[in-house]
């Protein structure tokens, strides 16, 4: 299979990992820290099997300490920003939310600029501003018949989630080349599940888990299946895509994920009401749709 329809795969399956952990929230979530604490034990799972996979299989990389702490430090960002956008999930919807926190392509060409001196070419420059006119047109307040002027206060914990994560991309950038991909991928899954643990192992959050466990919750069935192989399965559609493909289109393709959130919550919120909490109004769906839009065309722009 050639990397277009890998990347397009990869876009597709992911954007369902958003669409269960929005419905994991919107149906047995009793605390904003529930799935996150759920992600984090799921996720420092899966650090440690890859880790313990990698050393069984070969010996521990030889490589610098600097490299390891890259990459733990790039998981402690993913993990930060993952935190910042599932808070936001918890009372918003998924298809305004997760176009927004794709916005990090901006903020890692900026910091690639201050960090490693990269030229940022002119189309770059007209994609960051792309992204971010799609990014404040779908975070504005919403009311029926009209759009309030203001931005939703939800906008900013979302930009800085964006900028978060593309802080972890060019740290981890910094990683991989130096190190082995499934070393560096363990080790990073590792620190964002630690990560996750130690900002949302909170009293009510822990009774929620304890709960789901004792009376066997569906929620539980629909993590494990979204963190142990959805979420991995999108992981390596993407890397084949990377394997076989150039980088920066690989990387564009990638972030029409945005259209299969927008896509997969107004048809079920279409089909089952109020099944995700989705406004599937004419307005309100055109809306996303357009500032979608705008967001993957910038992301493209930004890639190339």
């Amino acid at each position: 299979m050639s990397w277009v329809p890998l990347s397009l795969t990869s876009a597709a399956v992911i954007g369902l990992v958003h669409i269960v952990d929005k419905t994991v929230i919107h149906r047995y979530a009793h605390s904003q820290l529930t799935l996150p604490l759920l992600i984090g034990m799921a996720q420092t799972t899966v650090g440690l099997l890859v880790l313990f996979g990698v050393l069984f299989i070969s010996r521990l990389p030889n490589t610098p300490l600097s490299m390891v702490g890259s990459a733990l430090v790039s998981g402690v960002l993913f993990g930060l920003s993952g935190i910042l956008a599932i808070r936001v999930l918890y009372s918003r919807e998924v298809s305004r939310t997760v176009p927004v926190a794709q916005s990090a392509p901006i903020f890692a060409a900026l910091l690639e600029i201050l960090s490693l001196g990269n030229h940022i070419t002119p189309l770059q420059w007209v994609g960051m501003i792309t992204t971010a006119s799609g990014s404040g047109l779908i975070s504005l307040q919403y009311k029926p018949g009209r759009l309030a002027l203001d931005l939703d206060k939800s906008f900013y914990a979302l930009m800085l989630s964006a900028a978060l994560s593309g802080a972890g991309n060019v740290v981890g950038k910094v990683a991989i080349t130096r190190m082995p991909l499934l070393f560096t991928h363990g080790l990073r899954m590792f620190a964002l599940g630690i990560t996750f643990l130690i900002f949302t192992g909170r009293k009510d959050a822990w009774i929620d888990v304890k709960t789901y466990f004792v009376q066997r919750s569906p929620a539980l069935f629909f993590v494990g299946i979204n963190e142990f192989i959805t979420a991995n399965l999108g992981l390596i559609l993407l890397l084949s895509a990377l394997n076989t493909g150039p980088a920066s289109l690989v990387t564009a393709l990638s972030g029409t994920r945005a259209l299969f959130v927008v896509a997969y919550s107004t048809g079920l919120g279409t089909i089952w009401k109020g099944a995700l909490g989705e406004d599937t109004s004419p307005t309100a769906v055109m809306v996303k749709v357009v500032s979608t839009g705008l967001i993957v065309a910038g992301i493209t722009a930004i890639a190339i």
